[in-house]
């Protein structure tokens, strides 16, 4: 029995957890990071995530869509981060750049990265989250909402809503054009 459980584990259970793990955690790393802007917090609470996701791992694993479970977890865990944070400093400081490939730093348009992580923050938790998973993750409007635990219809609103908040909030740089376009697509 591993540690910490109630019902005993097998070594295909272990396996099948740590192929999940290894797979999923770079992705859920990325997702907390652009939910929250910490990288530091982005491991942690992926790790957290991945925890809880141990611990139902037989209901998990048996589920349409394991990852979207995953997504959800670290999407509560990151507003719950948010809310504690918030509530402590009466706001937010210290957000870091969206996440990106450092070994692909060169090149990237730090203004309008800048410009960009502080539009996401401007915006509600929900549709930070719909935007992020939808244009970041490039998921699908059906495994945003499963992701989230929402409507199919309320990511759709949420994503339009965001993409034009976006878009409003970063008037004048040409690159925020893609956005207006992006949020009449859905």
């Amino acid at each position: 029995m591993a540690f910490g459980t109630t019902t005993p584990r097998n070594a295909t259970t272990d396996a099948a957890f740590h192929a999940f793990f290894e797979e999923r955690h770079r992705e859920l790393s990325r997702l907390a990071y652009l939910l929250t802007g910490e990288a530091d917090a982005a491991d942690d609470l992926a790790a957290d995530a991945l925890l809880e996701v141990w611990r139902h791992w037989e209901r998990v694993s048996a589920a349409d869509s394991p990852a979207a479970y995953a997504r959800g977890v670290v999407a509560n865990l990151c507003r719950n981060r948010i809310r504690k944070l918030t509530r402590e400093r009466a706001g937010l400081r210290g957000w870091g750049t969206l996440w990106r490939d450092r070994e692909s730093v060169s090149g990237t348009d730090v203004p309008a990265v800048v410009d960009v992580r502080g539009a996401l923050r401007r915006l509600p938790h929900r549709r930070r989250a719909c935007v992020v998973l939808r244009y970041a993750f490039d998921l699908s409007e059906r495994e945003t909402a499963a992701a989230l635990g929402i409507s199919v219809g309320t990511v759709k609103s949420q994503t339009s809503r965001g993409a034009a908040q976006l878009a409003e909030l970063l008037a004048g740089r040409p690159e925020a054009q893609w956005l207006v376009a992006a949020g009449e697509e859905g």
